[in-house]
């Protein structure tokens, strides 16, 4: 059995092997993880599960699988893992253990459910498309989970409420959920497809979130990267597509032990978000909220129905945020109007584009700060010119998936070099390739 020493990553609760959750894991030492022996393809997968799925192998999930406190599951690279769709025993994977999924970018792990297809065209009734329908639970990290490290790894048809919690502090309707606030949390180069609430919830932990596509998430509501009280770190260089609020967020909400919620934002993409939210003057791109704070810098917004959203009540923490380059795009006025989110409090910043001089009339004298305004002036204006998507669009909002779109920018496209890298990120978890951050993921030059 090989065992690999962590401690230069995080502190873990007791060596010992337990079943479960228990005080007992609030001790500290450091880690060991334990790979093991390699898990058979010869027959359905149930219950506890520890040791190494074979590379480039297929296994199928009959009924919800665990890794208790102690073990370790690695899925290697190319590994296929079906996930069995169930009414009576929604199939979840339960981690108390660590968990690494580690695909590589010619050989990606892939979770799905077999016998699906993708309806991804404009017209997709989201009543009937089953990537909001919820196929199996998707991943719960407990308490006591250390680490999980997601690389590589396409997460499909996820978030379908489970009929018994799999762990404790459950919560139904997340792609992910990682909740160990002395844990770390890594997700990188990944893409999640679908899903009927938030696809990724933080509750604690040190997290580096980068590099990663989403589309399709939340019929009518949800959060993409959810950032509650103890959570800090990064979420960079990600995309978002269709989304139903925010791609990113950050509320110091929770009554868990911890540090404030600290999470910087930046060189991220959002195409056509928020317009599936119900409720009223909820997400669009980016948010901060209720005590928590960061730094967003970079980040490209295109066609979303509301710019970056710094809350006044409950009150995110503006003594220490900092902000600003935000490049954004609208086609029609609806949208314009929102790019500083009318009753809130994100202050326009010189370095935005627009800039609030020319999209505010009479700005900054007769401005006030989270008063309407009329932007009709810059309807259209500053494609940023991506590579195969046209602007302005011609199915509205409708496109909320990634298939036959390329998002690079072409060259002479405004949104080059006009970055902000002078600043620093609080970046909190140790480069490592296949245990940390396979980057530092420093600002970029360039928008989104």
């Amino acid at each position: 059995m090989k065992q690999i020493k962590l401690g230069f990553l995080f502190l873990l609760a007791s060596a010992a092997i337990f079943s479960s959750c228990s005080k007992s894991s609030s001790s500290v030492s450091s880690l060991q993880v334990r790979i093991g022996q390699p898990i058979s393809t010869g027959k359905p997968l149930c219950g506890a599960i520890k040791g190494y799925m074979k590379a480039d192998s297929t296994y199928t999930v009959a009924c919800p699988i665990s890794v208790v406190f102690g073990d370790t599951l690695e899925i290697q690279s190319g590994v296929h893992l079906n996930f069995t769709y169930r009414t009576d025993t929604p199939v979840s994977l339960a981690v108390q253990g660590v968990l690494l999924s580690l695909g590589t970018s010619t050989d990606p792990v892939w979770m799905t459910v077999p016998g699906i297809t993708k309806t991804d065209n404009p017209t997709a009734s989201i009543a009937t498309d089953p990537a909001y329908q919820g196929k199996w639970v998707g991943i719960l990290g407990d308490t006591c989970c250390p680490l999980m490290v997601i690389k590589w790894t396409h997460m499909e048809f996820a978030g379908q409420p489970y009929v018994n919690p799999p762990i404790s502090a459950a919560q139904s309707g997340k792609v992910i959920l990682y909740q160990n606030v002395n844990g770390t949390f890594v997700l990188e180069d990944s893409w999640i497809y679908g899903g009927t609430d938030d696809p990724l919830r933080l509750q604690g932990g040190n997290v580096h979130i980068v590099g990663n596509t989403v589309e399709k998430t939340g019929p009518n509501g949800g959060d993409v990267f959810n950032a509650k009280h103890g959570t800090v770190g990064v979420m960079a260089y990600n995309m978002f597509v269709g989304v139903a609020t925010n791609g990113t967020k950050a509320s110091d909400k929770g009554s868990y032990t911890g540090p404030v919620c600290q999470i910087d934002m930046y060189n991220n993409t959002y195409v056509n978000c928020g317009h599936r939210q119900v409720q009223s003057g909820r997400g669009g791109c980016l948010n901060y909220e209720q005590g928590a704070y960061g730094q967003y810098y970079n980040n490209l917004m295109v066609n979303c129905r509301f710019g970056p959203r710094v809350v006044g009540n409950p009150a995110a923490d503006t003594t220490d945020m900092h902000y600003g380059n935000s490049f954004q795009y609208g086609d029609a006025d609806s949208i314009v109007n929102q790019f500083y989110p009318v009753a809130y409090i994100t202050h326009p910043q010189t370095t935005d584009i627009p800039s609030p001089d020319v999209l505010i009339p009479g700005y900054p004298g007769s401005y006030i700060l989270g008063g309407t305004y009329s932007g009709h002036s810059q309807v259209g204006l500053n494609n940023p010119m991506f590579k195969t998507f046209t602007l302005p669009s011609t199915t509205g909002i409708n496109i909320t998936y990634t298939a036959g779109s390329d998002f690079h920018l072409n060259a002479g496209s405004p949104a080059l070099s006009k970055g902000n890298t002078s600043w620093t990120p609080h970046i909190v978890v140790a480069s490592n390739s296949t245990y940390g951050a396979s980057e530092s993921a420093l600002p970029g030059k360039d928008m989104g």
